[in-house]
């Protein structure tokens, strides 16, 4: 299995595409849903970032420094939209079963890393995620903006091997 790389073997390309999509999408999608959320009155924006913004991965280098970007712009946004009642925040999951993951899941070896290195002992389905985002896209948030919901059954606690992994 191939792990991504040291951040200093990237090339640009690696750089460009991964912000492109990881930041450089939510400005442009929230860029053109704000004035429809200024007119009716306010509105939710919820980015999802991940526990990596906070921790970098091993070997994921540009992922996390661009989560890390997903995180602060959650927080200018916040800043700049909260008195046209439109409230930003962030999800930061931890490892999820999905198949942009599925690289790390799917091999025994790192599993059983990742499944030790999580309190809760297990890698989480995408479905544990949904309670957040409801949360956060409903009147019981209202008073919650520039936040950053952790979901990752205690990963980012901290003192795990994945981070040590090689």
């Amino acid at each position: 299995m191939r792990l991504p790389f040291p951040i200093l073997t990237a090339e640009e390309s690696h750089w460009d595409k991964i912000f492109e999509v990881n930041v450089k999408g939510y400005f442009f999608l929230v860029k053109a849903a704000v004035p429809v959320m200024k007119r009716q009155g306010g509105g939710k924006i919820i980015n999802m970032a991940s526990v990596a913004g906070f921790n970098p991965g091993p070997m994921m280098g540009i992922y996390s420094t661009s989560k890390a970007a997903v995180i602060m712009l959650t927080k200018v946004l916040a800043q700049e939209l909260a008195a046209d009642n439109i409230q930003v925040n962030a999800i930061a999951p931890g490892f999820i079963r999905t198949k942009f993951s599925a690289a790390l899941w799917s091999n025994p070896q790192l599993k059983q890393i990742l499944e030790r290195s999580t309190p809760q002992g297990r890698i989480a389905n995408p479905e544990e995620i949904a309670g957040a985002a409801v949360y956060l896209a409903s009147d019981a948030s209202s008073f919650t903006t520039g936040s950053v919901l952790v979901v990752d059954g205690g990963f980012s606690l901290g003192s795990n091997d994945f981070i040590n992994f090689r």
